[in-house]
């Protein structure tokens, strides 16, 4: 079962949720046709450490950047590179914050200029999921509630499940339990309680089956079938008035953030 978190803890990991959610507020900001993921990399690595913290993921079993940068058929893991991107791309931004020693982690996918309306329905169908699935996180739900949950939404949908890659618990370490799967059974797995941390991330895909394969890298994530995949992920903290998203900027009068 997860760690429970301190009080203490849990603020600690709050201040490096909201590095990460400004940082990918200045990543979406930089984000057009003609910039290259490489680009973004060495921004996001210099950003944190001005702002005194460590892109986590840079030397995780020999993992060589800050971030990972997946575009269109690429779903998860994929390597900053030098090619530009184009309109109609979409790419996901995904890194973890290291903040004096606690994690938060959040992905995004950003679409470039204008996309095709099935990817546009894609990318805003995998957001919504998430966001359902944030709204179950609360003492009592099932592992298995939120599985289900974001499974059912991409049935719904014609969309593919991508069940290879988990959400899970967070804290000093990237990858503590528990797992999230992104599809399964209500009222199955473990039980949040109190304390708990973790990540949700629906990864769903045009093509129906959503099964993957690694690509020559030996990190790169791709479909099977080549279709396009969509990737967001949120930190949540399990607390006793509900969700605690940490990778959220507070709203500002007047307006809403960009990562909501």
């Amino acid at each position: 079962m997860s760690e429970i978190k301190t009080d203490i803890q849990l603020e600690m990991m709050q201040k490096a949720g909201h590095m990460a959610a400004r940082c990918h507020r200045e990543v979406a900001s930089r984000l057009a046709p003609g910039v290259t993921t490489q680009e973004i990399d060495l921004f996001v690595e210099r950003w944190l450490q001005k702002n005194g913290a460590v892109a986590e993921q840079k030397g995780y079993y020999g993992y060589p950047y800050a971030i990972c940068a997946s575009i269109n058929d690429v779903v998860c893991h994929g390597f900053p590179d030098t090619r530009e991107l184009n309109s109609g791309d979409i790419v996901t931004i995904d890194f973890v914050v290291n903040y004096k020693g606690w994690l938060a982690d959040m992905a995004w996918t950003y679409p470039i200029g204008h996309v095709r309306p099935e990817v546009k329905r894609l990318v805003q169908h995998t957001l919504y999921a998430l966001r359902q699935a944030v709204k179950l996180v609360k003492p009592g739900t099932s592992i298995g509630d939120i599985s289900s949950t974001i499974g059912q939404i991409a049935r719904t949908h014609g969309y593919g499940i991508v069940t290879a890659l988990v959400g899970h618990g967070i804290g000093q370490d990237m990858h503590e339990p528990p797992e999230v799967p992104n599809d399964g059974w209500p009222g199955t797995g473990p039980v949040l309680e109190t304390g708990m941390i973790i990540t949700l991330e629906p990864i769903f895909t045009l093509g129906v089956p959503g099964d993957v394969m690694l690509g020559h890298d030996g990190w790169s994530v791709l479909t099977c079938d080549g279709t396009w995949g969509a990737h967001f992920e949120h930190t949540v903290a399990v607390t006793d008035s509900g969700p605690r998203v940490l990778t959220m900027l507070p709203f500002t009068p007047g307006g809403k953030h960009k990562n909501s």
